[in-house]
């Protein structure tokens, strides 16, 4: 049994549970080591107090939860059978007082089937709980986000072969996303951006068909997933010369996001990293282009908690990993965002992605 099983299998006596079932794909896997996309049908861990948890797959992943689940008791439910079926039996009459459900995954429809089979007293969100516990990486963790940063940074170091008189930001998405595959990935962590010219001043701009040009700055924000867990990392670069303003706006955007990870230790709260980064543009007059939390919690999603918004009080907790990446965007000019991966260790902040940050001339 992995540590986060038992973990959980623990919070059932200390959070007053009387049982849980986990239904999210990555948390069962996280849970488990058990991976899977089980589309329409059924999955579900159950754990009962003072019983053996049991995995529900469907009979067609029989032999692979057999093969990577570190929970032994596997029960398999065909297309025609009703897997809730199982959960009744499973409590042999039993009736629950508290049970424990992801409520932000699991929809009504299934609910009313759930409750159609098994009674219970009341039902409660366990979805804080393993935020919590997803919240610290464990050193397997940190290697593998590792592995996957060291992929992505890859993709950006070919990609940046492919910036050529000529090429639109989709040629370079398509690019990117077909090297990821290359190099190894299970692909993207997200929708691949890459943005030019004027474009770059929209913080979730659309790639399509404009052109790269001498005196642009070019964005890539991109990201994989690798052994389960995701990467984020963006760059902004100059296509041959650039005007005099946007390099000074590249310059304040570099020194916040090396403010955000400075201010990155253990006992901080989320509010202040946020404060930090933000403190540095305001400085610089661009206070009002900075239009976004400077970053977002990273693990097997690319976006998790914490949120990283100056309002957050929650703290930074040793293990904790996320992103800085402040922005600066301006409409009719540019914009410019510097993006790293960053893991709470007990001696300070650590970047995952170590891909250059001072401004890189791209030459068509």
């Amino acid at each position: 049994m992995n540590e986060a099983l038992l973990h959980l299998q623990q919070s059932l006596t200390a959070g007053g549970l009387d049982a849980i079932l986990v239904t999210d794909p990555k948390h069962v896997y996280y849970l488990t080591g058990f991976a899977s996309n089980p589309h329409e049908r059924f999955l579900g861990l159950l754990l009962i107090r003072g019983e053996e948890p049991a995995l529900i797959v469907p009979a067609l992943d029989a032999e692979a939860a057999n093969a990577a689940s570190s929970v032994k008791t596997i029960l398999t439910h065909s297309d025609t059978d009703n897997p809730y079926e199982l959960l009744k039996a499973r409590f042999d009459g039993k009736t629950p007082g508290v049970f424990g459900l992801e409520k932000e995954h699991f929809t009504v429809s299934r609910f009313e089937q759930l409750s159609a089979s098994v009674t219970a007293g009341s039902f409660r969100d366990i979805g804080p709980l393993l935020r919590a516990m997803r919240a610290i990486k464990t050193p397997e963790e940190i290697r593998r986000m590792k592995h996957a940063a060291e992929l992505v940074e890859e993709v950006l170091r070919q990609g940046l072969s492919h910036v050529k008189a000529g090429a639109t930001e989709n040629d370079l998405v398509a690019e990117l996303d077909y090297l990821m595959k290359k190099v190894g990935a299970s692909g993207p962590s997200f929708d691949t951006m890459v943005l030019t010219g004027i474009n770059t001043s929209l913080p979730h701009g659309v790639p399509g068909n404009t052109k790269v040009q001498p005196g642009d700055l070019l964005m890539f924000d991109l990201g994989v997933f690798a052994g389960g867990y995701a990467s984020d990392i963006t760059r902004t670069f100059a296509v041959e010369e650039v005007d005099g303003k946007l390099v000074d706006i590249y310059n304040t955007v570099l020194a916040a996001n090396q403010a955000g990870i400075a201010a990155s230790v253990a006992g901080a709260t989320f509010g202040s990293v946020d404060q930090a980064a933000r403190a540095v543009i305001d400085a610089a007059g661009y206070g009002e282009y900075f239009v976004h939390r400077v970053g977002h919690g990273l693990g097997m999603d690319c976006h998790e908690y914490p949120s990283l918004h100056g309002l957050n009080q929650d703290l930074v907790e040793i293990g904790n990993v996320y992103t800085i990446e402040p922005g600066i965007y301006v409409p009719g000019l540019g914009g410019v965002r510097i993006e790293d991966d960053v893991y709470i260790t007990p001696e300070g902040p650590q970047t995952l992605t170590v891909f250059p940050k001072e401004l890189t001339v791209l030459h068509l």
